[in-house]
């Protein structure tokens, strides 16, 4: 029964959405206040149904009712809990459908706070926004139905990916989902725009909340599925480019130039054209990895690997969500008026340089993404890893945070480039003592040294625009720049330790063996059994001293039966400087009878700075964000005084 609920949810829901797009074109067509009337509500309604749809998979999920067939494939009755849970979304059917119903509860909320906007703006938004969802309700409920029924129903399920089986299955999917869904928004504010012919600060100071919390989930997202990844995987790595990595963080980039320029539109009238179209080059992205994910083209720990003609109606969607929205734009930019003009070297000419550059590099990563699959349809099978795209993309990220260090130190519409260099003396001199200490003390490659130079530099310039200035007066989002710049810094600088001091050994050792790898010297003590919930494993002893403290970490070699796979779980001990990352590999028996194990270690020196940096962006974020919500809550207040 609870299948079926969750089955008519889906179908009402979708009911819904295509009254709510007519509903919004009749009333825009007409102009008929009734039509225009019911759209708001119509949209709560439909969100309120996603949701409960939503609701009865995961309770689906966590009764291992094994007649539904999305159950049987992704589930078992001995998986713990948390899995049962997350696993709900931890697969084609059950991701989509939360995907669609964060994206039915978002237009829900558009309707209920929107306030700001134009009644014909506001209805075309949530028009648009009924659209998408549209296409996605009609993929899931015939191609991708979560609710099919199984007959017979197996006595047990099949259990969940392995790899997979982690608390960051509940945290990293639904975040980076939110992350999308809030850049469809902002397209649907976009589209909204385009057809009323309304392309202005209004427009602007609506989308941009929207846009900020996007950006915020997207950055926690992929920080939080980078160390998913390097502490699960047992690579030993934090990025590896893979394509669908690259899938989220193309929005990322393009959301991230969205940000600066509506800023530019919302406060100082310009960048109008740009606000358009990177809202909808940033939807684009979104798309594309939406279809890299789920069209079956790709082979990734990350991709769901679904038949050809559900990646056919996906990219079908693609192709009419962003070829219409394209050719709105193309039809109505001429009717969007340049805005306030600006000088090159102000505020607004570094955004434009930061939002270029941001965009070359979205260049580099979608073509070496999408490169070797176009290659692999003509017959030529070839690879583009982690040297193409650090060699492409590193100058011109290096540039980019030069331009990072020099924006917020300049002057809005027009300043003096002597005044600039002026402000720029201490990031300047930060930059070049680390980079002359670093050959000094500790040479690195190239760009390792460039990196970690300036990062310094950037952190300096992060906080110049405090000084001089009252903490507590201080604007929270002018902290949230700050903060978001000097997460910037300290993940550059992580990166770039992390490329240029990383040690790694891969030995074969017999138990009492000691190994040195960077300050630490390992020792195996020995192998033993062990048993979880549903995995059994073997599990190293390994005693690790450094300056006479001595650590005790405990990687496994795990075993799971539902379904046959085996994992490297590896132990991680972490400390101010760096983390010791330690992996057991498989046993090499010798001739003489007494066995090795394959260990393999590294030391990391500054890697957590990565993964921090990555949440003091996300925390600028927040505070940039709770910033404007206060300031134009005080703006409603003194207008309503008034």
């Amino acid at each position: 029964m609870t299948a079926e609920l969750g089955l008519a949810a889906l179908w009402l829901a979708a009911a819904l959405a295509a009254l709510q797009l007519a509903m919004a074109v009749l009333g825009l067509a007409r102009g008929q206040a009734e039509p225009v009337a019911a759209v708001r509500p119509i949209a709560v309604v439909q969100g309120a149904l996603a949701a409960l749809a939503m609701a009865a998979l995961i309770a689906l999920f966590l009764a291992s009712d094994m007649s539904v067939r999305l159950v049987v494939e992704n589930s078992h009755s001995a998986k713990p809990w948390l899995y049962k849970f997350a696993g709900a979304w931890g697969n084609h059917e059950g991701s989509m459908l939360l995907w669609v119903t964060i994206l039915g509860l978002a237009g829900g909320a558009v309707a209920i706070v929107e306030r700001r906007l134009p009644e014909r703006t506001l209805i075309a938004t949530l028009g648009a926004q009924a659209g998408i969802a549209l296409g996605f309700y009609a993929f899931l409920l015939f191609a991708s139905n979560p609710f099919a029924r199984i007959a017979p129903a197996p006595p047990d399920g099949m259990g969940l990916n392995p790899l997979l089986q982690d608390p960051g299955l509940a945290f990293h999917p639904p975040t980076l989902y939110v992350g999308y869904v809030g850049i469809s928004v902002a397209f649907s504010f976009a589209v909204g725009a385009l057809v009323t012919r309304d392309v202005g600060p209004a427009f602007a100071r609506a989308m941009r909340p929207w846009v900020l919390g996007a950006w915020i989930f997207l950055t926690l997202g992929i920080t939080a599925g980078s160390y998913w990844a390097y502490y699960e995987l047992g690579w030993g790595g934090w990025w590896f480019w893979d394509p669908v990595e690259n899938a989220s963080l193309m929005p990322w980039l393009a959301a991230t130039a969205l940000l600066h320029s509506v800023t530019v539109l919302a406060t100082r009238d310009g960048l109008r054209a740009w606000t358009v179209m990177l809202a909808v080059v940033a939807f684009s992205m979104s798309m594309v990895g939406t279809f890299l994910v789920r069209s079956g083209i790709l082979t990734s720990v990350h991709a769901f690997a679904v038949d050809p003609e559900r990646g056919a109606f996906i990219l079908a969607l693609l192709a009419i969500y962003i070829g219409g929205a394209l050719a709105l734009f193309a039809a109505r930019i001429g009717t969007v008026r340049a805005g306030t003009t600006f000088a090159l070297v102000s505020r607004e000419g570094a955004l434009v340089l930061n939002n270029l550059l941001l965009s070359v590099i979205l260049g580099i990563v979608l073509i070496g993404t999408l490169y070797p699959l176009v290659a692999a349809g003509f017959g030529v099978q070839l690879s583009v890893g982690p040297p193409f795209f650090n060699k492409a993309a590193g100058p011109i990220a290096l540039a980019l945070v030069v331009a990072m260090a020099a924006g917020p130190l300049l002057r809005w519409r027009r300043d003096d480039a002597t005044a600039l260099l002026d402000r720029l003396i201490w990031p300047i001199a930060a930059a070049g003592f680390t980079g002359a200490a670093l050959v000094v003390l500790a040479p690195p490659g190239v760009l390792p040294l460039l990196g970690i130079a300036l990062a310094a530099g950037l952190a300096v310039a992060s906080v110049l625009p405090l000084v001089g200035r009252n903490p507590w007066r201080t604007p929270l989002f002018t902290w949230g720049m700050v903060v978001a710049h000097l997460g910037i810094a300290v993940s550059l600088a992580g990166m770039a330790c992390d490329s240029a001091y990383t040690a790694e050994t891969l030995v074969a050792v017999r138990v009492g063996q000691p190994v040195r790898v960077g300050p630490f010297v390992v020792r195996l003590d020995g192998i033993k059994p062990v048993v979880g919930e549903n995995w059994s494993a073997l599990e190293a002893r390994l005693s690790a001293t450094r300056d006479g403290d001595t650590i005790v970490l405990r990687p496994q070699a795990r075993f799971f039966a539902d379904p046959v796979t085996t994992t490297s779980e590896s132990a991680i001990a972490t400390r101010w400087d760096g983390q010791l990352y330690t992996v057991l590999g498989q046993p090499d028996a010798q001739a003489d009878g007494q066995g090795r194990w394959q260990v393999r270690l590294w030391w990391k020196p500054f890697v957590t700075l990565i993964w921090l940096g990555g949440v003091l962006v996300a925390l600028g974020g927040a505070l940039s964000l709770a910033g404007r919500w206060r300031r134009e809550r005080r703006v409603r207040l003194r207008e309503a005084h008034a």
